[in-house]
């Protein structure tokens, strides 16, 4: 059998491993559906604000080359006048500016989410490598960017030959309109340009934005091997849970064998089984299970409760049902109270009488819980 670790990665990328590149700013994106946003955000912008656009646009115009006769013999009039100039043209930029970002933005988060990552900023100086760039262009990848490169110009070219052979006559009629009439069309075509290119490049996202996703799955897809270390990090090495459960377990045994000797009764299978029950009046509602177990364990505890004169009463269905049904360190089931209150009463008159009473031969054990000899360990 192969070692895991030379396998190719076949298995889906885990909840941790996504998480882990989404932490490294690593999440599917496509340029082309964001140039889709753009072009149509654009197109609607200069459709319903193209007349607005124009008369800022005449006004910062007049601004420009209206110059006083004082500010073209005084430089700080004319560094003031162009403060106020490149002002009204910022102020005239912004809203076409910020629908742009906001664009952007809705680009990215319609397809990877919000992502912020500080390992996405620092610098990564194996791109440096042109030996490793190299391999990058001429990487499946890269001819696949390639590919798509020419589709996308060949889908654009297109376009534009669409809209050029479309509108060639309107575009031969502007040299004989007024010039407000001729940029009010020009201002239509570039609307009706910017709707076909925004068509072409959806034609273009649409293949390339199952595309990215398709290698984004595939970059994160891990072995078995990949699989098992992400398990061994998440949940520690096998074998240190398998020491720790070992070391929790004795002690548990031990903390269980230090309460042997405060238990009023050891009920035993006689050999299988033993049961450790403790009461006390006032603090508990019913006998609590102190200690239990079989086998070696059974046979330790009835040695400690032997060691400190606990009483040990052969019971084999009882000690089965406690065994079987009942709880470390917990009440004993109600449906055993009867047989438990039997059973301590026995204990009490152990202890008061001279002679030692006969031991009770029937236990009240509901038959569904009488359970077989051979009944399962905890």
């Amino acid at each position: 059998m192969a070692d895991d670790s030379a396998q190719d990665k076949e298995l889906p990328a885990s909840a941790k491993r996504r998480q882990q590149a989404r932490d490294k700013g690593q999440v599917t994106r496509s340029r082309d559906l964001g140039s889709v946003l753009l072009l149509v955000g654009s197109a609607l912008a200069l459709y319903y604000g193209g007349g607005w656009l124009f008369g800022h646009a005449q006004g910062l115009m007049q601004l420009a080359l209206r110059v006083p006769a004082g500010a073209a013999a005084d430089p700080a009039q004319a560094l003031q006048l162009a403060g106020r100039v490149v002002e009204a043209g910022l102020w005239l930029l912004a809203p076409l500016l910020l629908l742009n970002l906001l664009l952007s933005i809705g680009g990215g988060l319609a397809l990877g989410g919000w992502v912020f990552s500080v390992e996405a900023l620092m610098p990564d100086f194996s791109r440096l490598d042109p030996v490793a760039g190299l391999g990058r262009v001429f990487s499946l990848h890269g001819l696949g960017e390639l590919g798509k490169a020419a589709l996308k110009a060949l889908v654009l070219g297109v376009a534009a030959l669409v809209v050029l052979r479309g509108e060639r006559r309107a575009l031969l009629q502007l040299l004989q309109v007024e010039p407000t009439q001729a940029l009010v069309q020009m201002g239509l075509l570039c609307v009706k340009a910017f709707l076909w290119m925004a068509l072409a490049t959806a034609l273009v996202a649409a293949v390339d934005v199952p595309m990215q996703i398709f290698q984004f799955n595939k970059k994160l897809k891990m072995s078995r091997q990949d699989m098992k270390d992400e398990m061994r990090e998440s949940e520690g090495s096998p074998e240190v849970k398998q020491r720790l459960r070992s070391l929790q377990r004795e002690r548990a045994r031990r903390r269980m064998m230090a309460a042997v000797p405060k238990a009023d009764v050891v009920v035993t299978n006689p050999t299988h089984y033993a049961v450790a029950l403790g009461y006390q009046e006032g603090r508990n509602s019913a006998p609590v299970v102190l200690a239990m177990g079989a086998d070696a364990i059974a046979a330790r505890i009835r040695e400690v409760a032997a060691e400190h004169g606990v009483p040990l009463v052969e019971a084999p269905p009882l000690a089965r049902a406690l065994y079987r049904y009942a709880e470390l360190e917990r009440e004993i089931p109600a449906t055993l109270y009867n047989a438990v209150a039997l059973l301590l009463a026995y204990v009490y008159q152990l202890r008061a009488l001279p002679a030692a009473p006969a031991l009770p031969r029937d236990w009240p054990i509901p038959a569904e819980l009488d359970t077989a000899p051979d009944a399962p360990a905890h």
